[in-house]
C-alpha cells in the first residue's frame, strides 16, 4: 500500500552556469509550483475519518472513502488493520450494516499479506470464500510479486486476516453459496460474545458447544464437538449476514 533526485541535481548545474537572474526567475516558478500544489491539495476531498485519533485507537469506518467504486475504508485504517489479526473488526464489517464492498475467490488461493503483517493459521483460501474488499491496490506491488501484475485488493477475511488477492482471485458477483472462514471465538473479546449471544440461536449453540468440547479449541476432540464449531459458525454468518444481531464496535481494534 504505497502511500527526483536527477532533476533536482540538473537544476543546481544550471543555476550556477546562468547567475543570479535565473536564480529568481527559479524561484518565482518554485514560489507557483508550491502554491498551484498547495491548492490542489486543498480542493482534493477530504473525509472525517481521514485522521485518526492521536492517542487510542480509531473507530471502524462506517463509511467508503472517497466516494469511489469499489466502497472501500479509509486506507490510512486499512494499513494499521493489516499489520494485525482483528477478528471482532472482522464480525463489525462483515455485518449487514457495514458498506463495503464484498468479494468472492475464483478459486483456491494462498493467503498472502503483502502489506507486511500476519495472516491467519488457516493459509488457504477456498473456492467461493467471502472476502470484505479494503483497498484497491494498482499493479505495482513494490517489487513483490502477488498472483500477476494485474493489480488487485487488500480484503479481510471472516477471522480477522488481511489477504492480498490478485485482481483474478476475486470477483463481484456472488455465489450461490458463499464459503467463510471460521470464526476464533476464544479470540474475537468478550464484548464481541456477549453482542452475538444475545442471539438465541448462537447462545443455545455456544453452551452445546462448549460442554461438547469441553472447553477444548484445539487438539483431539470429538466428531459431535467439530459438528458444533460448524454449527456455531453457520449461526454467527447468518446473525450477521440477516442483521438480526447488532455488533459494537469492537474494544479491540487498530
Amino acid at each position: 500500500m504505497n502511500f527526483r533526485v536527477l532533476p533536482a541535481i540538473f537544476s543546481i548545474g544550471f543555476l550556477a552556469a546562468c547567475g543570479g537572474a535565473q536564480k529568481e526567475a527559479e524561484s518565482s516558478n518554485q514560489v507557483a509550483e508550491d502554491t498551484s500544489s498547495t491548492a490542489a491539495l486543498s480542493s482534493a476531498p477530504e473525509s472525517s475519518t481521514d485522521e485518526g485519533p492521536g492517542d487510542g485507537p480509531w473507530d471502524v469506518p462506517t463509511e467508503c472513502h472517497g466516494g469511489a467504486e469499489p466502497c472501500t475504508p479509509n486506507p490510512k485504517w486499512v494499513k494499521k488493520l493489516c499489520q494485525d489479526v482483528y477478528p471482532g473488526v472482522a464480525l463489525f464489517l462483515f455485518s449487514k450494516s457495514s458498506p463495503f464492498t464484498h468479494g468472492y475467490l475464483s478459486r483456491k488461493t494462498k493467503a498472502v499479506n503483502a502489506s507486511g503483517g500476519a495472516t491467519s493459521g488457516d493459509e488457504w483460501l477456498v473456492f467461493d470464500e467471502e472476502v470484505v474488499l479494503l483497498h484497491h491496490r494498482e499493479a505495482d506491488l513494490g517489487g513483490m510479486q502477488v498472483s500477476g501484475a494485474g493489480g488487485g485488493y487488500d480484503a479481510l477475511r471472516l477471522d480477522g486476516s488481511c489477504v492480498t488477492l490478485g485482481a483474478e482471485e476475486v470477483r463481484l458477483e456472488r455465489p450461490p453459496e458463499p464459503k467463510y472462514a471460521t470464526v476464533p471465538w476464544r479470540y474475537i473479546g468478550d464484548d464481541m460474545q456477549e453482542a452475538l449471544r444475545k442471539n438465541e440461536t448462537i447462545s443455545t449453540l455456544y453452551r452445546e458447544r462448549r460442554q461438547e468440547c469441553k472447553g477444548a479449541f484445539s487438539g483431539s476432540v470429538s466428531k459431535l464437538c467439530v459438528t458444533k464449531d460448524e454449527q456455531l459458525n453457520r449461526a454467527i454468518i447468518s446473525a450477521l449476514k440477516s442483521g438480526t444481531v447488532e455488533m459494537p464496535q469492537p474494544e479491540f481494534r487498530p
